[in-house]
């Protein structure tokens, strides 16, 4: 067997070797580096803005820094949004927009132009781009610097600490996809969401705490927090609602609660089953539309000492998705002083433009749309987040790999 290094392995080692120490503010320097070692050259590094509207260049020695990239409008965003490489040709090359997953989660995209593009080229720009988003994610940790170019306006301190709890906006398996966009991005505060894929079951909450700023975001906090600690105990739906609600009682007292939908979703057989803690209820969207609104019983907000409450379920079909959403997302009021109302939210979903990009382009578009029938701002918080049922099988993952 011939072990020795080819060219791709001696190209994605060297950055994998030098990557381990490097100072945070030379990995883009790094990279312009080992593109230009294929003979690459224009290099930028473009990452999404939190107002989830532009792809804006990382700053650095050897990035080409150019202006900031409409998502919506451009072909950096269509790389971003369908998950896929993106190649424009010109009259010295080609330019090549490459999608960085970290997982299936979006980090951004890498920008580059070669003279000529052929299959290995592709193939040897895919891996780069994987290996280079698994850098950035990891260096991330280390530095504001990112934090500091995805901010277009100021964020309030209750933003920065519902960023910090929030997981990846999306996430992408064959069985089951989830996505989630909050507003207004640089001032949210009691708004959250949460999920995690543990075996063949997700475990999903939305979370709305009472009031604005600083109080709300803590509450926020402790919510999730709780909500984090009791999944991980593996208890049952209903009873993450008491742990939480005993959590709220006994940190903030009587007079605060947070509303909350807790879901889980066997992605092996499709069945969801819900609990309703004072919140908006779910949308059940089959093949494009609003088929119906999930009602069932529901039982206090948590931190009021609601009832037990009673689980849910629904058997999903292939395809199907549930959209969950904040009251910020209804209860907006237009000039006419009227709320915005479910009715509108579910026309809304009905008239959505679905072309390629999957959940994470649903979501995205999703936000958009409501945010512009708002008139650009709330003065709530407006929170969605999907889940979209595949039913795909995984027996691929345990076979051996030859």
């Amino acid at each position: 067997m011939d072990r020795s290094e080819g060219f791709g392995e001696r190209l994605l080692g060297r950055l994998l070797d030098q990557a381990h120490e490097m100072p945070p503010q030379l990995i883009a320097p790094m990279i312009a580096e080992e593109v230009a070692g294929i003979g690459g050259r224009e290099v930028s590094i473009l990452v999404q803005d939190y107002g989830r509207e532009l792809l804006v260049p990382l700053p650095g020695l050897r990035l080409l820094v150019g202006e900031p990239q409409e998502i919506a409008d451009s072909s950096a965003g269509r790389a971003f949004l369908r998950a896929t490489p993106v190649e424009v040709p010109q009259v010295d090359g080609v330019r090549i927009y490459l999608p960085l997953l970290d997982g299936s989660d979006e980090v951004g995209v890498l920008a580059l132009t070669l003279d000529t593009v052929d299959d290995d080229d592709r193939r040897l720009l895919r891996r780069l781009s994987s290996l280079v988003a698994d850098i950035l994610v990891t260096k991330h940790a280390y530095t504001d610097r990112f934090f500091q170019a995805r901010r277009r306006e100021p964020m309030s301190v209750a933003a920065e600490m519902q960023w910090s709890l929030l997981p990846p906006l999306t996430m992408s398996v064959p069985q089951v996809a989830v996505g989630g966009a909050v507003d207004p991005s640089y001032n949210i505060a009691g708004d959250s969401f949460d999920y995690t894929l543990n075996d063949n079951i997700l475990h999903a909450a939305v979370i709305d705490a009472m009031g604005h700023g600083l109080d709300a975001a803590t509450m926020a906090t402790v919510a999730v927090g709780a909500y984090r600690h009791a999944r991980r105990a593996g208890i049952s739906l209903a009873e993450k609602y008491q742990y939480m609600d005993q959590a709220i009682a006994e940190q903030f007292g009587p007079d605060h609660f947070v509303t909350a939908q807790m879901m889980e979703l066997d992605i092996t057989t499709g069945l969801f089953q819900w609990v309703n803690a004072g919140h908006p209820v779910p949308l059940l969207i089959r093949k494009e539309q609003v088929v119906r609104q999930l009602e069932g019983p529901t039982t206090l907000p948590v931190g009021l000492g609601g009832e037990c409450p009673t689980v849910s379920e629904l058997q999903l079909q292939r395809g199907d998705r549930v959209l969950c959403y904040t009251d910020g997302v209804i209860e907006e009021r237009d000039a006419d002083g009227q709320p915005f109302g479910e009715q509108r939210l579910i026309r809304c979903v009905n008239q959505l433009e679905h072309s390629e990009g999957g959940i994470r382009a649903c979501a995205l578009r999703l936000s958009q749309a409501l945010k512009r029938e708002r008139g650009g701002s709330t003065s709530d918080d407006a929170t969605v987040f999907l889940i979209e049922w595949h039913g795909e099988t995984a027996d691929h993952l345990a076979a051996p790999q030859e």
